[in-house]
């Protein structure tokens, strides 16, 4: 058994934003759980800023004391964007080109993205910033789908066939943009598969993964 990724690091912007301190412990975590990758989610925007910019260019410079300190321990950072409807809640990084850039505002090698199918189902400029994120900077491939009539936005995420998403189309995006890494299922059902036998969620885990990925 191995761990695919740990997630995540605390907030790394805005008012919830966890110190360096507390980062470099949960970098310290994935580096005890011989977990290759630790997964970001941004945080709300910074105190008194509007807009995206200032809060981007922070989180560009926690980044990149976060990579210090990741590469001394052989742990890659990968930064999640989010869903638009979590902007300046929970992430100031709405697409994956959002994440790329931060990376490559960092100039780092070990910063990259994680590629969340309920949070980037819809973007129509994803091949492209894939193809540029390239092998290097895709760390980890989310499975969960979008679905249409959401009851809750983080806590009713639904099994992979069961919303809007196209994962055979996603997942050849991200194939074909060079990654070969694990393929994460991480389901947020507050009111259904959380409350179904384990047994019967990785029954139906193996065979979406079979019929519709």
């Amino acid at each position: 058994m191995a761990v695919a990724d740990l997630c995540r690091t605390p907030f790394l912007v805005g008012p919830g934003a966890g110190s360096d301190d507390e980062v470099r412990a949960s970098i310290d975590m994935a580096a005890g759980l011989e977990a290759r990758v630790l997964t970001g989610v941004t945080g709300c925007t910074e105190p008194g800023s509007k807009g995206l910019r200032d809060s981007r260019m922070r989180l560009a410079e926690k980044v990149a004391t976060a990579a210090e300190n990741a590469g001394t321990m052989d742990v890659h950072l990968a930064l999640e964007p989010l869903n638009p409807m979590f902007g300046g809640n929970r992430t100031v990084l709405l697409t994956c080109l959002d994440a790329i850039h931060v990376c490559e505002a960092v100039n780092a090698p070990n910063p990259g993205i994680a590629v969340d199918v309920c949070c980037v189902w819809w973007d129509g400029l994803l091949d492209i910033s894939l193809a540029r994120a390239g092998r290097e900077r895709i760390l980890g491939f989310h499975m969960c789908d979008w679905l249409a009539n959401t009851r809750h936005m983080l806590l009713d995420r639904g099994m992979m066939g069961d919303g809007v998403a196209d994962f055979k189309a996603l997942r050849k995006s991200v194939e074909d943009a060079g990654y070969s890494g694990y393929y994460e299922v991480d389901i947020f059902s507050a009111n259904d598969w959380w409350h179904r036998d384990h047994d019967e969620v990785l029954d139906v885990v193996v065979r979406r993964f079979r019929t519709v990925c």
